[in-house]
């Protein structure tokens, strides 16, 4: 029974988690998604007190935080923000992530949401995805700007994308 005990644990350590599954987007394209919002940042929030809170709900619901680093300006933040609105990935969404979108101008506002991750650098695109554990390790900082070229990805990829990091 304790050989079996210590296999099981090992197994454990040595198989690597497997992402969540992807959605299937409803679109074959991104022509043809619809249009829900064009002002998804909201230019006077408080980003911190949003971040806080996105963390707050983490620690409740032991989901990730997502946290869409963007701005109203920005054809691919526009594209992802009406994406994750697709009712497939909008219950995806809900599964997985804490969500807050934060406003970060022309790279002149909210620069300390990703430099609270080390991110200290001019960023190099948006949107710019930040996905953290609740205790506030990031889990995906080797690809924050994946997405940052929306609009020549497939829906099913930029699904994927979001998948690779859901726990």
């Amino acid at each position: 029974m304790k050989r079996a005990v210590i296999s099981i644990l090992l197994l454990a350590v040595v198989i690597p988690v497997q992402a969540a599954t992807a959605p299937k987007p409803s679109i074959a394209n991104l022509q043809q998604l619809p249009v829900v919002t064009l002002q998804p940042y909201d230019e006077a929030a408080n980003a911190d007190a949003q971040v806080a809170s996105a963390f707050a709900r983490a620690q409740k619901s032991h989901k990730r935080v997502l946290i869409d680093l963007g701005g109203n300006w920005c054809v691919d933040c526009l594209i992802l923000a009406n994406f994750v609105r697709l009712p497939e990935m909008r219950r995806f969404m809900t599964a997985h992530y804490e969500e807050v979108l934060v406003d970060v101008g022309r790279f002149n506002r909210n620069l300390q949401t990703p430099a609270r991750f080390g991110i200290t650098k001019r960023l190099e695109g948006v949107p710019a995805l930040l996905i953290a554990t609740p205790d506030g390790k990031l889990v995906n900082g080797g690809d924050i700007f994946a997405v940052s070229e929306a609009q020549s990805m497939t829906p099913q990829t930029l699904a994927s994308y979001l998948a690779k990091y859901a726990d």
